[in-house]
């Protein structure tokens, strides 16, 4: 299978910013073994900005976009540094990729990447994919990795892919603030109803972005380019396991075939 798994700056990093130590090692080591046993892996990460905030000692998310940028520059850097640490004791290679709303709405940009990622991908490599925040604009920002994810699962016809959140999938109400929410394990169409409600239906934490419309619109997008799509929550990444043998605690979206 080709995987692509996007994991959010709340898995990554604590409220402070600073890294999730115990969580980033658990990711690399599952997907690592993921790996191993003989799947194509590509991680769209979150945590440039969240780190970033850490290293500048910033109490909260920056708002001015020169900010964002100064954080993304500065969290990239420990970010890449830490998943080629932790995934080169696996004996596995990570790739760097910064995109930007340009290169995947040119075509001959949008050629350019996924010809480089199916030759990395050939190559045995783990990509992994951000949006460049230090040099996006309002021109060019692709806006949250729930909607990049989905574009790289759709450019590199992926067969799964799966966010990774602080919320265990799509519920029918708020689990948060209402008691009688239920979990929805599979959807096999995104109603106009589901967006409706999607907006109170768990949001992201206090220093990422996205939440529970941004996760639907992807799905639309990827379940009509054939993939399947999944929700979970990225607390314990071992639950990558359950979602690929079909017993996890999730909300698993169905790719029109």
């Amino acid at each position: 299978m080709r995987i692509v798994v996007k994991v959010g700056t709340s898995t990554l990093a604590h409220q402070t910013g600073q890294l999730n130590i115990r969580h980033m090692e658990e990711l690399c080591k599952v997907l690592a073994d993921i790996k191993n046993a003989g799947d194509e892996v590509i991680l769209v990460s979150s945590g440039a900005i969240g780190m970033g905030m850490g290293k500048l000692h910033l109490r909260e998310r920056p708002k001015t976009l020169p900010e964002k940028q100064a954080a993304a520059a500065v969290g990239q850097c420990e970010l890449m540094y830490t998943y080629d640490k932790l995934f080169s004791e696996y004996n596995h290679t990570v790739a760097q990729i910064l995109l930007t709303g340009s290169d995947v709405r040119d075509e001959h940009r949008r050629t350019n990447f996924i010809n480089t990622m199916e030759r990395l991908l050939e190559l045995s490599t783990l990509p992994v994919i951000n949006e460049n925040d230090t040099v996006a604009t309002d021109e060019i920002v692709i806006g949250d990795n729930d909607t990049l994810a989905a574009i790289v699962a759709v450019h590199c016809h992926a067969d799964l892919l799966i966010l990774l959140s602080d919320i265990d999938g799509l519920y029918t109400a708020n689990p948060r603030t209402d008691p009688d929410a239920t979990l929805i394990p599979v959807v096999t169409e995104v109603t106009y109803e589901m967006m409706a409600s999607a907006g109170g239906n768990g949001s992201g934490s206090a220093i990422g972005t996205g939440g529970m419309q941004t996760k639907l619109t992807a799905a639309v997008n990827v379940m009509n380019a054939g993939c399947d799509m999944v929700i979970a929550n990225g607390k314990n990444p071992s639950i990558l396991y359950d979602i690929l043998e079909g017993g996890a605690v999730c909300t698993r979206f169905v790719g029109k075939r």
